[in-house]
């Protein structure tokens, strides 16, 4: 049986009612602050949640003492995060930049938290002057009303994709987390040596930063890196979007590890697959000693250590760059190349692994995203009349 007959009997005949939002709810703006009864942390005193825009636990703004809305509410972005969506089920002191709608008629709230959630992009905001919504502006909505077991069965059906969303997430998250404490064990293990144990050389003894330049004409898209397409955490790099039409830049080839060197970005890393070109905010570093494989010494350099080292010596006020002299000067391990080739191996396995899992994440969660909304699309889509009137 398809969706749509399924509604069809579960509607068993009766016609959907459509109400404009003001007869269905009381409309409240928040309001400002409560600074004598405010405070930043949750206490047995103070436990009534403060909340603005934001999406998650970026609305919170703190606890105050005393509720301007006590019953369950349905809550609306009007600034930065416009029509945001979230269903409340506690008390709640609303402030400026959020809507809050309680029900005034017999009403499922958590249907009528789906349908609005179901229509948060579609708000006709002016363009003029500083995008916001306004009780105005929301008022005339129309919602539809079918019946309360109507109501029920929809919110039923839409709980439980919800649900397994946030059990998949937690299940993924969780798993991610402990790959990520299970490999940096094991890098912590494996890049760690004694003195003694090994040949410690500097990083300038067994490589150099790139003096070479290429012409424009050479790049592209593809082969251009600028600071911003490197992506963070060792994830490799995107295409770029500006590419220079004139002049050169510093040039950087196959195995040579590309470091960003300016804050914030002193932790992207990539390992170059090709030649191409970059510019200053990106430190090229070139091998010129076999002695150390361009795997292992990417490896080294996308450790914390030497995150930690590069930012202690970074220089400038507003946005420090790395020390060229210092980070050349950092103290590299040199085992024999079986080991290293051992330590790579195991390294990149980690790597894999978590990316993977890292990537996974959010495309799941995309999945289980996109499920939900299919079918609340579908079991929304009510027909709806020319005109609504007003009760």
């Amino acid at each position: 049986m398809s969706e749509l007959s399924y509604m069809e009997k579960l509607l068993d005949g009766v016609e959907v009612e459509w109400k404009v939002l003001e007869d269905v709810f009381d409309i409240l703006a928040g309001g400002d602050v409560p600074k004598e009864a405010l405070s930043d942390t949750e206490t047995e005193e103070f436990n009534i949640p403060i909340l603005s825009n934001g999406i998650g636990d970026r609305s919170l703004y703190g606890w105050t003492n005393k509720a301007k809305v006590v019953r369950p509410s349905i809550t609306i972005s009007a600034r930065g995060t416009i029509g945001w969506t979230s269903y409340r089920n506690e008390p709640i002191f609303p402030i400026v930049r959020l809507l809050v709608l309680t029900s005034k008629i017999e009403l499922n709230l958590k249907y009528a938290y789906h349908y609005m959630k179901a229509i948060e992009n579609n708000y006709n905001v002016p363009k003029n002057g500083i995008p916001q919504l306004t009780k105005p502006m929301v008022k005339n909505i129309v919602i539809p009303i079918p019946p309360l077991n109507v109501q029920a069965e929809i919110v039923r059906i839409l709980d439980t994709f919800t649900e397994l969303t946030a059990e998949l997430t937690a299940e993924l998250t969780a798993e991610l987390t402990a790959r990520k404490q299970q490999y940096a064990y094991y890098r912590d293990q494996l890049l760690t040596f004694e003195e003694g144990d090994v040949e410690w050389k500097t990083l300038g003894e067994v490589s150099q930063y790139s003096k070479e330049r290429i012409g424009s004409e050479q790049l592209n898209e593809k082969n251009y890196v600028g600071v911003n397409n490197l992506l963070q955490d060792k994830a490799g790099k995107e295409n770029s979007s500006h590419v220079p039409t004139k002049g050169n830049s510093t040039k950087y080839q196959e195995n040579d590890i590309l470091i960003g060197n300016i804050r914030p970005y002193l932790k992207k890393i990539w390992q170059a697959d090709c030649t191409g070109g970059t510019n200053g905010d990106v430190l090229v570093i070139h091998i010129t000693d076999e002695v150390v494989l361009p795997r292992y010494l990417y490896q080294i350099l996308a450790d914390d250590n030497f995150f930690n080292y590069n930012m202690r010596y970074a220089k400038g006020a507003k946005m420090p760059r790395g020390d060229k002299s210092k980070i050349m000067d950092y103290r590299i391990p040199i085992p024999p190349l079986d080991e290293q080739k051992r330590i790579v191996s195991i390294l990149d396995k980690f790597d894999a692994l978590t990316t993977s899992l890292t990537e996974g994440l959010p495309r799941e969660i995309e999945l289980r995203q996109q499920q939900y909304e299919y079918y609340r699309d579908l079991l929304l889509s009510f027909s709806k009349p020319e005109v609504v009137a007003h009760d």
